[in-house]
């Protein structure tokens, strides 16, 4: 539930910029966020093994 409830209040504009927080919009996760594709690290792998990230492949050398 505290969760959710963080979810709704970063949702809400903060009374100053610097304490806006970037949040997966997948599982809310605070920490981890890859501002490039938008999502915290973790939901960014399981899309990304699953094909579901354009222009993202697993690499092997």
């Amino acid at each position: 539930m505290a969760r959710k409830a963080m979810m709704e209040k970063a949702k809400r504009e903060p009374k100053f910029k610097v304490r806006k927080r970037n949040r997966c919009p997948l599982c809310g996760r605070p920490r981890g966020f890859l501002r490039a594709f938008q999502m915290c690290r973790i939901c960014f792998r399981t899309l990304s093994l699953r094909g579901e990230i354009p222009g993202v492949i697993k690499s092997s050398w």
